[in-house]
């Protein structure tokens, strides 16, 4: 059987598919949500600063925790973003080994993820 590189072409987009609009929902809901949070927290230290309602060292404090809450968001999506392409890498391999076993017969295992995907 003669493997149909346009149909290929067809079933790896549908693999990343699957697996994008599984994973870009749940990031855009996560992010919203922490992005939210920072911005209120901004908000918070601009307003107590004019209004006189937070010195300088609480002010410094919520600085730090904003600074915090921020790197930890940045790094929860660099975290998600690898379990991402893990996933892509895995779908991707699995349609086209699939593939090849199905034209060939053969039982030929697809390699592990690349380190550059996790």
């Amino acid at each position: 059987m003669a493997l149909d590189a346009g149909g290929l072409v067809q079933d790896i987009l549908g693999a990343g598919k699957a697996v994008l609009n599984k994973d870009l929902p749940a990031l855009r809901g996560f992010s919203q949500q922490q992005l939210e949070s920072i911005a209120r927290q901004a908000v918070l230290i601009a307003q107590g600063t004019l209004d006189g309602s937070i010195d300088a060292e609480m002010r410094d404090y919520l600085l730090k925790s904003m600074e915090e809450m921020t790197r930890s968001f940045v790094n929860t999506l660099a975290g998600l973003a690898v379990v991402t392409a893990e996933q892509l890498w895995n779908g991707i391999v699995s349609v086209l080994w699939g593939a090849i076993n199905k034209a060939t017969g053969l039982n030929l295992f697809p390699p592990p993820p690349s380190p550059a995907a996790g």
